[in-house]
């Protein structure tokens, strides 16, 4: 038995549905296109599979019932801090969330099951709240922070990727999503309007994103990060109109370009970019 198969094990002991990831790398293994379904914390299923090769290992966050915040670092010609979080002291997705707990006289949700992932970043691991059922973001709680839970998955301890190894660092019991975490996650909901205009526009932004949203999940090899980018300037220039949350865009984006495999710092670049470039020209429902 090798490691990674323990790894495996281990995971699953704590009620983790774990799938397998393509050797070396972060996406799911050919065949495992529908990898939250096929999940699992069986042991003999996890032998069995992990006992052909050493796969890293995926940890998909929904049925498991975690919600996993990424404090991401920069890399070599990444950008600078926007200046929402330019300030003295901050230089990643850690410093981000310290200064968002000193501005929400928040403690420093740390004691947790933590990974030091194969960039030098760390997984904060916690349990979903009971009553909520939470997706992915990107750059929703602030700079170089990224969240996973319902529809999204993470690459578990013991996984190597070309930069390094993900290693379980403080190996406590995922402690409960702090609520105040969980309440700037949740999704906003949509309130019915009164106003028939407002109704007609609010309508028109969600079959127009559920359209893009579809584009994305529909793209050929070759294609994807194409795709991406000019779905994330349609709904770009719907967020740029206040038609549509961008917050909203950017995770149902970030959960499809995932699920076609494209790499989750990949795919939120050009998320970001196209979406900045929709921001500049605004339009309007029809």
């Amino acid at each position: 038995m090798h490691d990674l198969t323990r790894y495996a094990l281990a995971a699953a002991a704590r009620g983790w549905h774990v799938f397998p990831l393509t050797p070396g790398q972060k996406r799911p293994l050919r065949g495992f296109t529908d990898w939250e379904r096929q999940a699992t914390t069986s042991a003999a299923r996890i032998r069995q599979t992990w006992g052909r090769a050493p796969y890293n290992i995926g940890i998909a966050c929904g049925p498991s019932r975690l919600t996993v915040i990424d404090l991401d670092v920069p890399q070599d010609g990444d950008d600078s801090p926007p200046p929402e979080w330019a300030q003295p002291g901050v230089h990643d997705g850690a410093d981000v969330l310290a200064l968002l707990c000193e501005q929400t006289a928040e403690p420093l949700p740390l004691e947790t099951f933590t990974v030091r992932t194969g960039r030098g970043g760390m997984h904060l691991y916690f349990s979903s709240p009971p009553d909520a059922d939470l997706g992915n973001s990107a750059g929703k709680l602030g700079w170089k922070i990224d969240t996973r839970a319902c529809g999204g998955y993470v690459v578990g301890p013991g996984s190597r990727i070309a930069s390094g190894r993900y290693e379980a660092i403080h190996t406590a019991a995922p402690a409960p999503l702090p609520s105040w975490l969980a309440e700037r996650l949740a999704t906003v909901p949509v309130q019915p309007s009164r106003e028939p205009a407002v109704g007609h526009a609010l309508g028109y932004a969600l079959t127009a994103m559920r359209a893009e949203v579809e584009r994305v999940l529909a793209a050929t090899h070759g294609s994807r990060n194409n795709t991406l980018n000019a779905a994330a300037f349609a709904l770009g220039q719907l967020a740029a109109a206040d038609l549509l949350p961008r917050h909203l865009a950017e995770a149902c984006l970030q959960s499809a370009a995932e699920a076609i495999g494209l790499p989750a710092r990949e795919a939120f670049s050009t998320i970001r970019s196209g979406l900045d470039s929709g921001y500049r020209e605004p339009r309007r429902a029809a």
